[in-house]
């Protein structure tokens, strides 16, 4: 692929920014797509919206950002990066992917292909995307035009976990596609290139990815209720399991995020499109949709045991993101955890150092606080095991909080010993 190619990446956001600067990097023309104004306006300013590759590298590179579509009809080679997310009846929403297919349609030159990024069921590029492109642009796929699939793989907060250090699955409509977009990808990924067979084998590769932990952390999370009904430690038998040397590590926990939550639903309804509706898939995700719940219970129980009323309790939240070290509040399940507690009364005041306190009071409805402080609180849920929260010392936690403290650690991040010795009353998953 020669880098007087020229690139145009649909979506602006955690997905297309990354791979806009790394094709910006190794020397292509870049067009950065986005419909929202604001966050191009943000990135002609040489401003970071997504705060993961700092403004200076923003402002350092050529990338063309815009709202003008019409700028598609330049590229040899167009990314969709668009979200996918699910509707309030949990059915893949497309919409994002219909209107880019559409506007791609509208603008898209002969000889260009195109490459969908967002996680889908078996068979939307070429059932969904293709046709869509095909109606609004004349042209057709396999003759004018060719496809491609190559699902996102980042994992933001993760050191070692970008788009240069994960293995990119790549496939086309065709072989000289393959070839073409393996090259492509191949320039800006060092780990390597998998070349998938077909497009459908991509999608649900993607897909399978995270039903897989989904379905661990089920396991998990379920395996720490039946160990907190068995006054059990969840930890502590996972601890246990694990010296055997073919078992598999994983630890209960909130799923929240972009990717395990959605997925399962998305494979599920590709299956049932096709005739079957998946059992364990399904029941997995009811397992870890009921996580948020079981933690306020645990929450509640303990203040019950400290004697504390509970429309007069307060607790102070540790984490709002869905997962350490990031500002993501948008798909976290601390909603969740906030939602339970609230319903029976008890006062919620949240602190995450990753999110804004405005956008955090904004989404949650709770008093968030900018500064952090144990005074005048019975308690602490530590939701989110950011780093900051690490070096918290529970004895000097302990002693800011209200008498007879309690704890429920929902990220694992404290000593239990050390936690029960400091005078909490010490929970977790």
């Amino acid at each position: 692929m020669s880098e007087t190619s020229t690139i145009c990446i649909i979506g602006q956001g955690y997905v297309g920014l990354p791979l806009a600067l790394a094709f910006d990097q190794e020397g292509y023309d870049v067009i950065g797509y986005d419909i929202s104004e604001q966050k191009i306006d943000t990135l002609t300013s040489g401003t970071d919206p997504t705060g993961d590759h700092g403004d200076e590298t923003i402002a350092d590179s050529d990338i063309t950002f815009t709202t003008d579509a019409s700028t598609l009809e330049r590229a040899s080679i167009i990314i969709v990066t668009v979200p996918t997310p699910v509707d309030d009846s949990k059915n893949p929403d497309l919409s994002f992917i219909e209107a880019a297919a559409t506007t791609v349609g509208e603008h898209v030159s002969e000889e260009t292909t195109v490459v969908l990024e967002s996680t889908v069921y078996p068979g939307v590029t070429q059932d969904v995307l293709g046709p869509i492109i095909e109606e609004n642009s004349g042209l057709t796929v396999g003759e004018e035009l060719s496809l491609g699939y190559s699902p996102e793989r980042l994992s933001p907060g993760d050191a070692g976990r970008g788009l240069r250090e994960v293995t990119k699955i790549v496939s086309g409509s065709d072989e000289e596609t393959l070839d073409r977009l393996a090259e492509l990808y191949g320039s800006v990924v060092d780990e390597g290139i998998y070349r998938a067979p077909t497009i459908e084998t991509a999608e649900a590769a993607k897909v399978t990815e995270n039903v897989q932990r989904d379905i661990n952390i089920a396991l998990m999370n379920e395996l720490a209720i039946v160990c907190e009904h068995m006054d059990l430690d969840t930890h502590e038998v996972l601890e246990a399991a694990g010296s055997k040397w073919n078992f598999h590590q994983y630890r209960p926990g909130l799923v929240g995020g972009h990717c395990i939550p959605i997925d399962p639903l998305y494979l599920a309804h590709g299956a049932e499109r096709v005739g079957y509706r998946p059992q364990l898939i399904m029941q997995g995700r009811e397992v870890n949709e009921y996580m948020p719940k079981h933690t306020a219970e645990l929450v509640l129980q303990a203040l019950n045991r400290s004697g504390k009323v509970l429309k007069e309790s307060r607790i102070l939240v540790l984490g709002l993101s869905y997962k350490s070290n990031v500002g993501d509040i948008r798909t976290s399940q601390v909603h969740g955890v906030i939602r339970a507690l609230a319903e029976y009364g008890v006062d919620v005041v949240g602190y995450d150092p990753h999110v804004d306190p405005d956008t955090a009071r904004e989404s949650f409805g709770i008093e968030i606080q900018s500064e952090l402080s144990f005074t005048e609180f019975d308690g602490v849920v530590l939701a989110t095991g950011h780093e900051e929260f690490m070096t918290l010392s529970p004895e000097t936690v302990a002693s800011e909080l209200d008498e007879e403290p309690i704890l429920v650690d929902v990220a694992g991040a404290w000593e239990k010993d050390r936690a029960i010795e400091a005078n909490f009353d010490y929970n977790r998953l």
